[in-house]
């Protein structure tokens, strides 16, 4: 009696209730990983393509005067690296990426530290320091071109120069592009640096404080380096980007004058789209290209060794 009760309960219980969404088809499940990927392939593909296009540019004869280019394999980067133009790209691109960078990062560390420090200017400050990172890099060229005028630019009537010292001769045009560069993104330096200030620990530097520590002491033993970190990215961005920089002294000189401020950026842009020699100008960004690609990987890999010291996990 007992086991047909236990049998009827069996029976008689409760379906498990349904969600009421329909099931998903099997195959759908195995497609939707593929879907998801579609725009990060995409977007591979849509940088992937033109690089590889260039690259295969640089190993022809295209231009316009001959519109059915042939394989000439090496001969534009022997005709590229034998000319006297390129080195001096290469010396202008080199010489103002590094002061462009070591100066944005030393001025932009002083910036971040004085900022740490709690005062209403400060805060102030801190809000209107990102202003000039809100300005596009042309509309800024373009304004400093005019200050730089030697008649009526501004600055030569607050510095006390007369109307004589030309801001953009061959001699001052290199040193005129940095200081645009300088007023533009250092800016960007010191709120990266100020972000990684505020977020270290400060049981280290109050256990210092105590023990009557000096604050270069905790400055120069304590935060400089857990610090090292966030200054390194800001360098390899900073680097990395000076290393292509063309709108500000493109605006400014167009290059010039003569190759004062001509960079390896502006030599492909001259030879491809003004002398329409597509070739030589692939040949120009592909050079280029392996100078960024070789200086990102070292920086990264001192990166790298950076965040593992600063971890304790390397000595």
């Amino acid at each position: 009696m007992a086991t047909q009760t236990e049998g009827r309960r069996t029976t008689d219980a409760p379906a498990p209730k349904s969600s009421g969404k329909p099931e998903v088809p099997r195959w759908r499940r195995k497609l939707r990983p593929y879907l998801l990927s579609v725009p990060a392939v995409l977007i591979v593909i849509g940088i992937l393509y033109p690089f590889f296009v260039g690259a295969w540019y640089s190993f022809l004869n295209y231009a316009a005067v001959n519109p059915n280019p042939v394989f000439v394999g090496f001969a534009n980067y022997v005709s590229v690296l034998g000319d006297a133009q390129f080195w001096s790209s290469v010396r202008v691109t080199g010489t103002f990426a590094v002061v462009a960078t070591l100066v944005e990062t030393v001025i932009g560390v002083i910036i971040a530290l004085l900022l740490n420090r709690s005062s209403i200017v400060g805060r102030i400050f801190e809000k209107v320091l990102i202003l000039p990172l809100m300005i596009a890099p042309v509309i800024a060229a373009v304004v400093w071109k005019l200050m730089f005028n030697p008649q009526f630019g501004v600055l030569n009537h607050v510095l006390g120069l007369g109307n004589t010292f030309d801001w953009l001769s061959s001699q001052n045009a290199l040193f005129s592009v940095i200081l645009v560069d300088l007023w533009i993104f250092t800016p960007f330096v010191a709120i990266l640096v100020l972000a990684g200030i505020r977020s270290l620990p400060k049981e280290p530097f109050e256990a210092s404080e105590v023990d009557g520590a000096s604050w270069f002491y905790m400055f120069r033993r304590l935060m400089l380096p857990m610090l090292w970190p966030y200054i390194l990215v800001a360098v390899i961005f900073r680097f990395m980007d000076n290393l292509k920089f063309f709108d500000v002294p493109w605006v400014l000189t167009a290059g010039g004058p003569g190759v004062a401020t001509r960079s390896l950026q502006i030599g492909a842009f001259e030879d491809s789209i003004i002398n329409l020699d597509y070739s030589r100008g692939s040949t120009y960004m592909f050079l280029l290209w392996i100078l960024v690609f070789i200086t990102a990987r070292f920086l990264v890999s001192v990166l790298g060794k950076a965040q593992r010291r600063a971890a304790g996990a390397e000595n």
